[in-house]
């Protein structure tokens, strides 16, 4: 977890996480409690429902120097009736989106992270900045 003075490189892309607060902030949380690590350049931003933001939203991140945002919701288990589904269609319209721009869509992720979810939670920023790095060159640093 990134500890509150350790600041991400201004050369690392930095990862927005939209994370859901019935699930995945839970997951978040839970993370920073058991004493693992991600990368400095994560920011997770708590969030009743994902879906209220509009596709602007995404496009406007990336356009300002965000390198990659996760969207870390409940599924289909979310409290929310039919939220998962809007979402999931908003992603895949974005996806379609960021291609147009010339925005690699990988750098935009859906996923569900339950509560608990230390190991997923940790394997999505992985994946992610993995991929960032491969694009970019640059590899993240982890705040110890």
């Amino acid at each position: 977890m990134p500890s509150a003075s350790s600041t991400a490189s201004s050369a690392e892309p930095r990862i927005l996480i939209l994370a859901t607060t019935a699930c995945a902030y839970p997951a978040a949380d839970a993370t920073g409690q058991a004493h693992l690590h991600y990368p400095a350049n994560t920011f997770v931003l708590r969030v009743p429902s994902p879906v209220l933001f509009p596709d602007d939203f995404y496009y406007d991140c990336f356009e300002k120097g965000i390198g990659g945002i996760l969207v870390m919701s409940c599924g289909h288990e979310w409290p929310y009736v039919g939220a998962f589904a809007k979402l999931a269609a908003r992603v895949d319209r974005v996806k379609l989106g960021l291609k147009e721009r010339g925005i690699d869509p990988q750098r935009l992720r859906l996923s569900a992270i339950c509560t608990v979810c230390t190991k997923p939670f940790l394997k999505e920023i992985d994946e992610l900045e993995q991929l960032m790095a491969a694009v970019t060159g640059v590899v993240p640093e982890v705040a110890a």
